[in-house]
């Protein structure tokens, strides 16, 4: 078995820039003919209209299998059928039009967790979420969703509240409902979600005292421009960093900044908070104006007049904060980084910042145009060959990879998985269990001492890949594969009919894990290794395929998606 990737073994790289499009190219020459010809030259009356173009190549398994780890979390065989048959756009199509299911709240609810005795811990909580990741039909929603909780993140580690389980599933649910509108609408979402008004210290922030020395809270008005808007630094489109002068970076604002946003956002607070109810959470906060910071304010360069109320002037900041030009290339780039590929390149970026600026109907940070976007780039779409390529795999997605591709169920329906943040002898990762607001890892996170280090290479996912993480992962899959977690237990029922054939079963195991990742050499080293474990018995065959979804899931083709 070997071991997982390291940044000293593993490199990470980005495809060119998209070619041109042959039917625009067609369209136009036949504009410019018909222009000479009424002009009474280039051409004769009777010639034949140019042939169309011929329809696009329809995927390949690896292909589509590929595509489905990067929209959604696994590849089934009939969706990898349905991807070869209609093609990616089409099965986005579907993907998009899909319901958003029964809430997180709501399960919690019907299942008895909204009781005094759970008003202060997170309970049902870990529940709804992996029932959700592991199950919910609209997974490219679902794989939005788990990218948008690690940009926008708050954590069960910094909710020192009441209801605080249900705070989180308020904010989950909200997420879900926004996942595929405009940013500009998700950001006001989140600004006055009881969860992050709780984690950042917005709600409850009150207004300047002179007589106390009181001042406004800062800490809501730093990360709202640091993490989830315009980041430190000024961008340009292809999401490089502008400089001054002296070359140095040029930030894109100062601590004057954060003071006066901070006075903007004051006054918010729970609406009709209850001891007794959860409910109040599903609402967004509202304004008390005793608590609003009076006066003239700035967000940035705009000016927010004394006569503005609290939602006037949160009006005027998050507008301003949604139309700044770096929104696009630095929430963009993460996005991108957590569907397709940790180092993307400049002409990627500057390609979905387009997108972000206009869908194409003049609307500006449509969500849904640009995830289509970034998996439809002809980065995301053809496989990379050159040094640097892909992602590393972070443990939450191998694993919820592994509970979808052999439909995991839950014999309680109550999805008992837990806390997975233990590195020792869990995943090292756990959703909406971030360590800090800075997520699991930074986006701009370069591994030390490495070959990615060297070349600069962003690769966010090392930052939680260590010694401890690599053997917890594979001690926790060993159990997980051959035992389930808990209640929630795998079924191999399709490859237990591959098991005679070793060589057949690591090969379909390969393309629906590996998405053709993973070399043909290292498939016949593990079918050569599966095959000494003898296929005479019902027990024997088991262990056969479940050996072969170890040691792929162990090597580190399968490890870094491409």
């Amino acid at each position: 078995m070997r071991a997982p990737p390291t940044p000293d073994t593993e490199t990470i790289a980005a495809a060119g820039p998209t070619d041109p499009d042959p039917i625009a190219g067609l369209a136009v020459a036949a504009a410019a003919a018909s222009l000479l010809t009424a002009c009474g030259g280039g051409g004769s009356a009777g010639a034949p209209p140019p042939p169309p173009p011929p329809p696009p190549a329809l995927p390949t398994d690896a292909e589509a299998a590929r595509f489905l780890t990067q929209a959604g979390f696994a590849a089934s065989s009939a969706d990898i059928a349905t991807v070869k048959a209609n093609g990616y756009a089409a099965w986005l199509d579907a993907q998009f039009a899909l319901p958003v299911t029964d809430s997180h709240f709501d399960w919690m609810v019907a299942n008895g967790y909204a009781t005094v005795d759970h008003r202060n811990d997170f309970g049902g909580l870990d529940n709804t979420i992996w029932r959700k990741l592991l199950t919910a039909p609209d997974t490219l929603r679902q794989r939005v969703v788990l990218a948008l909780t690690e940009i926008f993140v708050i954590s069960t580690n910094g909710l020192p509240i009441a209801w605080r389980g249900f705070a989180v599933a308020a904010y989950l649910d909200m997420l879900e409902q926004r996942a595929f509108g405009t940013y500009r609408d998700l950001l006001e979402a989140v600004s006055l979600s009881n969860g992050m008004g709780a984690y950042l210290n917005m709600r409850g922030n009150l207004k300047e005292d002179p007589k106390t020395g009181r001042v406004p809270d800062e800490n809501y008005a730093r990360e709202v421009m640091q993490l989830l808007s315009i980041g430190l630094y000024q961008l340009n489109a292809d999401g490089s960093v502008k400089l001054d002068a002296g070359g140095k970076p040029l930030e894109t604002y100062t601590q004057t900044n954060i003071t006066d946003l901070a006075r903007v956002l004051t006054g918010w607070d729970a609406d009709s908070a209850s001891a007794t109810d959860p409910a109040f959470l599903k609402k967004p906060m509202v304004n008390n104006p005793a608590r609003f910071s009076p006066g003239a304010k700035k967000v940035l360069n705009v000016d927010v007049p004394a006569t503005a109320d609290g939602p006037g002037a949160l009006k005027i900041a998050l507008d301003t904060l949604a139309a700044h030009p770096n929104v696009g290339p630095f929430i963009g780039r993460q996005l991108i980084q957590r569907l397709v590929t940790s180092n993307p390149s400049p002409a990627y970026v500057a390609r979905i910042s387009a997108v972000w600026a206009d869908n194409g109907s003049g609307v500006r940070g449509d969500l849904k145009a640009v995830v289509r976007a970034i998996l439809l780039d002809t980065e995301a779409r053809t496989v990379p060959t050159g040094a640097g390529a892909g992602k590393l795999r972070e443990p939450v997605l191998r694993f919820l990879q592994w509970g979808r591709t052999f439909g995991v169920t839950s014999a309680t329906g109550l999805w008992n998985i837990g806390d997975t943040t233990n590195p020792a002898n869990r995943l090292g990762q756990s959703p909406l269990r971030s360590p800090t607001v800075f997520n699991f890892f930074r986006p701009g996170y370069v591994p030390p001492s490495s070959q990615l280090g060297s070349r600069a290479v962003t690769a966010p996912e090392f930052q939680l890949c260590n010694e401890s993480t690599v053997a917890g992962y594979l001690n926790f899959m060993q159990g997980a594969i051959a035992n389930g977690v808990g209640e929630v237990k795998p079924s191999y029922t399709a490859e237990l009919a591959l098991a005679g054939d070793a060589p057949g079963l690591v090969a379909n195991l390969a393309l629906r894990l590996g998405g053709g990742g993973i070399s043909a050499a290292t498939q016949s080293v593990i079918s050569t290794a599966v095959a000494t474990i003898a296929a005479t018995t019902d027990a024997g065959k088991l262990s056969r395929v479940q050996a072969s979804i170890l040691m792929l899931m162990a090597c580190p083709e399968y490890q870094i998606q491409k």
